[in-house]
């Protein structure tokens, strides 16, 4: 059988002939999206990270509409977690803070 990295390599290659496709056609990138669901956790800064970890989980859909937002709480050392649900009014909070946040390529170096 194929190393892993072998075969995350090929799979990245599958993915980007994808991606490449849907930017160029606009009904194969409306199909594709169709299934695709997006993660991202915005994790919070500790100042020891091994006795302490939290954030927020969310999922959206391919549109950044939020389905879910949980905040976690996470004891790394005793390998105990535990995530609650964000109401509306905490999330409207949370989306304003990050109004202005924008994915971008960083090209400083």
């Amino acid at each position: 059988m194929a190393d892993i990295n072998e075969l995350a390599e090929k799979k990245l290659k599958s993915r980007m002939t994808k991606i490449r496709k849907c930017n160029r056609e606009p009904e194969e990138k409306a199909k594709f999206s169709e299934k695709l669901g997006v993660s991202f956790d915005v994790e919070f800064h500790n100042k020891n990270p091994d006795k302490l970890a939290d954030g927020i989980t969310f999922i959206t859909t391919p549109e950044g509409r939020i389905l879910l937002a949980e905040y976690y709480y996470e004891i790394p050392e005793t390998q105990e977690y535990t995530s609650l649900p964000i109401d509306e009014k905490k999330l409207k909070s949370i989306l304003e803070f990050f109004d202005e946040y924008k994915l971008e390529f960083d090209d400083s170096d």
